[in-house]
């Protein structure tokens, strides 16, 4: 059987109060891809747009709307979508591709992760998100090679988890045909099987004692969570790597600014989470975004993906180095993993004093927030 004819067994989850932290919406993913597959982690800034013109998606141009709303996405390098992200209003996306009996269409139209990313330029909340995705469903349709991979088609059908700070939603697509399911309260898993039904049970099996033996979910609690390979949500396998991942915390006080955390690189269990927050100049981070290939790129000329372009970045680059050496050299790999957790620590402490801070955020000391990071882990591997 062609293991990468099954859609890949990503996991993301979302933890309301009270079983999340201090009236915190913590949220989840593990992108689980093509093991050589790079992912980048890109911000765009809210712009307006001229009347009449159009955003040209992976496989398909479509109208665009007069204003898109900053968002930070982590996304296969090859393509236009997102496998999850946030926007500027505290909304957070992440798609599944999903086995399904009926299957894709190969004809090429909206990928899901394009569906993700156009759910964050145009959704001000999660139910707007949810209206934006079904809509360009009804008008466009789904389908496309999910894979940069001239040999054969794989296309899948897509779910997503649509969280804000008030709710979240489910959603389940076959084609142009949806179902959604609402929730304000507990936690949720969704992974690449469809689970809505007349019962809905949508979790992991492990994920409610997990979060019963840890009392309150926290973003560490996430983060350990999308680590745990035993239970297979951070896939390692033959054909797939976790190869990016993702926490969210939406405060529902909003007052509180949200804040993302990002690893621009695979495997969650040997890699760094770095904080990202919205403010009005961010940094850009080209260390963590791939190399542009213009009209040359291969995923763009027809036909499409004769030939596999390096879209490694700088932050990926230097990852492998300690991949390596997490994998190959125990002593020095314990050493390493001890300090790149103590680099993460740090950066989680100093995000709690934000939250809990009285102090209005200075958008000044945060606007290079993920730029330092990723400069200081770079720096650190080298």
């Amino acid at each position: 059987m062609n293991l990468m004819a099954v859609a890949p067994p990503s996991y993301c989850f979302v933890a309301f109060p009270p079983r999340a932290k201090d009236g915190q919406v913590v949220f989840g993913k593990n992108s689980a891809r093509p093991r050589d597959e790079v992912q980048e982690v890109v911000y765009f800034s809210a712009a307006d747009h001229d009347p009449e013109s159009k955003v040209e998606c992976t496989y398909i141009s479509i109208d665009q709307v007069p204003r898109t709303h900053a968002i930070v996405i982590s996304r296969p390098a090859w393509l236009w979508g997102a496998e999850m992200g946030a926007n500027e209003h505290g909304v957070c996306i992440a798609n599944e591709a999903i086995n399904a009996r009926e299957p894709a269409s190969e004809t090429e139209a909206l990928l899901g992760m394009d569906l993700v990313r156009l759910g964050l330029e145009r959704g001000t909340t999660a139910k707007e998100a949810l209206d934006v995705i079904v809509a360009l469903l009804e008008e466009h349709g789904q389908g496309g090679n999910y894979y940069e991979d001239a040999n054969s088609c794989h296309s899948f059908q897509s779910a997503f988890l649509i969280v804000d700070c008030e709710e979240a939603w489910v959603l389940e697509t076959v084609g142009k045909y949806w179902a959604a399911e609402k929730m304000t309260e507990g936690v949720k898993c969704i992974c690449n099987q469809l689970s809505l039904t007349t019962k809905i049970d949508a979790e992991h099996p492990e994920l409610r004692s997990y979060a019963q033996s840890q009392e309150i979910i926290t973003v560490q609690t996430m983060i350990d969570i999308l680590r745990d390979k035993a239970s297979g949500i951070c896939v390692d396998s033959e054909s797939f790597l976790t190869t990016a991942s993702i926490v969210s915390v939406l405060p529902q006080n909003r007052s509180s600014p949200c804040i993302h955390y990002f690893t621009g690189t695979p495997d969650p269990s040997r890699s760094i989470f770095k904080p990202f927050i919205f403010v009005e100049d961010v940094k850009l981070v080209p260390k963590a975004q791939s190399p542009c290939f213009g009209d040359d790129d291969p995923a763009k000329k027809e036909p499409r993906f004769q030939e596999k372009a390096d879209r490694r970045h700088e932050l990926y680059k230097a990852h492998e180095w300690a991949r390596a050496v997490l994998e190959s050299d125990e002593e020095q790999g314990q050493k390493l993993r001890k300090t790149m957790l103590e680099l993460e620590k740090q950066g989680l402490e100093a995000m709690e004093e934000i939250l809990t801070s009285s102090e209005p955020l200075d958008p000044t000391e945060v606007g290079d927030l993920f730029y330092d990071c990723v400069d200081t882990e770079i720096k650190f591997f080298k």
